[in-house]
């Protein structure tokens, strides 16, 4: 499994504490370290992931109600909507990362940790957000 893949997954973990527990950022990530070890890059990048949806969930989840119609942003599951958020972050935020990249990672993180219907739920909206991003006046990086 690559580095920034096994990133994703731990970044998604913390994700999903916060939202479960309502503790802070840096709270949930030292708590998460001193239970789970990783490779320094893998932490390095999960922390920036995690630290960036977090400084951004606002926006984010008025991205994420916006596009996925008939849904309420408690109406997704917890995984589901972390994943989403993680995508979007990346979509939005980090330009070392080319759009497809972060849309497939997603995927793949909902098939692995979603349910059953997961995969085409999160590829779905994500497709939106992409094709949508420039058109709403986002900063988005450019698309690769």
């Amino acid at each position: 499994m690559g580095g920034r893949r096994k990133s994703r997954e731990l970044a998604l973990q913390v994700l999903y504490q916060i939202d479960t527990s309502h503790q802070n950022v840096r709270d949930a990530l030292d708590l998460f370290w001193k239970n789970f070890e990783s490779l320094e890059r893998s932490r390095e990048f999960s922390e920036r992931l995690v630290k960036g949806v977090w400084q951004y969930k606002d926006k984010i989840d008025s991205i994420v109600e916006r596009y996925s119609e008939n849904w309420r942003l408690t109406r997704i599951s917890r995984v589901d909507r972390n994943i989403l958020r993680l995508a979007i972050f990346e979509l939005l935020y980090c330009n070392d990362i080319p759009s497809k990249v972060s849309i497939n990672e997603a995927i793949d993180l909902g098939k692995k940790f979603g349910s059953e219907k997961s995969g085409s739920f999160i590829n779905g909206i994500l497709d939106s957000i992409s094709a949508g991003i420039n058109e709403d006046g986002y900063h988005a990086k450019e698309t690769n």
